[in-house]
């Protein structure tokens, strides 16, 4: 598939390293700014090279229109240009997802975070023409989202080899829960490989993937940070210190639906209320027994941060 002219229109971003998937934190039903600002500043100050608003830990899906671009504007004034800002823009209709690539780039975003389109089951000719119709209404890089657990549907190889030529698909974040996935991929093209899931990011740093999109960061930044770092160096007995050290928590922040486990977490150290868009609910009273319980050790620099 041609794209003439795509490669000198699109801008240049480094997918590398730990990057944040930012939780949308609210209070009584509507965006808690001052809170949403906080974070964006102990992620910055815990090492992250970028942060992505409006994702699936950022409760895309519960966003009005009007929110979803606040979200990203708040984003990128907050981040004043020190960290790339990937500005989630996925939708299961090519046609929302376009506007939302465009409003993303309007507010200021260097890259746009694309999921595959979930409920509507593309084939996967569909999610060709899908992802190529973003890519080419935008001069922003995107990075295409593989997660077939929410979304119902995956990315086969062959598709990410076809969607890897348009000059514009830069990166894919893979969250398939198969580290054979970034051998696949780094193999068969150029995009960068970005884990998905926090405690799989080790093994896959180890097959070739450059970064993680990483949701334990919201609560120690930098932690992941040094995790990615050390592995990204070839220093693998601190990465492996680190995933060590934090694997419990990774496994904690799954214990039900993403995000509630790590608002509930982020809440008991006082950075926002522990308050969700339903259909999500905060996390049941045994899972946030657990959450605390893996939490503890990390609690005195918690408040160091």
């Amino acid at each position: 598939m041609a794209h003439p002219g795509a490669e000198s229109a699109t801008r240049t971003v480094a997918f590398t390293g730990n990057m944040v998937a930012l939780v949308t934190p609210f209070r009584n039903g509507q965006l808690d700014r001052a809170a949403f600002a906080r974070l964006i500043e102990r992620v910055i100050d815990g090492g992250v090279s970028a942060i992505v608003p409006c994702g699936t830990t950022g409760e895309s899906p519960t966003l009005s229109h009007d929110e979803h671009d606040e979200v990203v504007r708040l984003a990128v004034q907050a981040a004043a240009g020190r960290v790339t800002v990937i500005a989630g823009a996925g939708s299961n209709s090519t046609a929302e997802a376009v506007r939302l690539t465009r409003a993303a780039a309007e507010n200021g975003a260097d890259a746009v975070l694309s999921v595959s389109p979930y409920y509507n089951k593309p084939t996967q000719e569909g999610l060709v023409r899908h992802f190529s119709t973003i890519a080419d209404a935008t001069d922003l890089p995107v990075v295409l989202y593989d997660i077939p657990g929410r979304c119902g549907v995956a990315l086969a190889p062959d598709t990410v080899q076809r969607l890897a030529e348009h000059p514009r698909i830069r990166a894919i974040k893979v969250a398939t829960g198969n580290v054979e996935d970034v051998s696949r991929i780094t193999r068969s093209t150029g995009l960068a490989a970005l884990s998905g899931d926090d405690s799989l990011t080790l093994p896959m740093l180890s097959l070739g993937a450059v970064g993680v999109i990483s949701v334990i960061s919201n609560l120690l930044p930098a932690r992941m940070t040094r995790l990615v770092a050390a592995a990204l160096e070839g220093d693998y007995s601190v990465a492996r210190r680190e995933h060590d050290a934090l694997f419990p928590l990774m496994k904690a922040m799954f214990l039900e639906s993403n995000p509630a486990p790590v608002k509930a977490a982020l809440a008991k150290i006082g950075y926002l209320v522990d308050e969700l868009r339903a259909p999500l609910v905060s996390v049941s009273p045994a899972a946030r027994v657990a959450i605390e319980s893996e939490l503890a050790p990390f609690l005195d620099e918690l408040k160091l941060e």
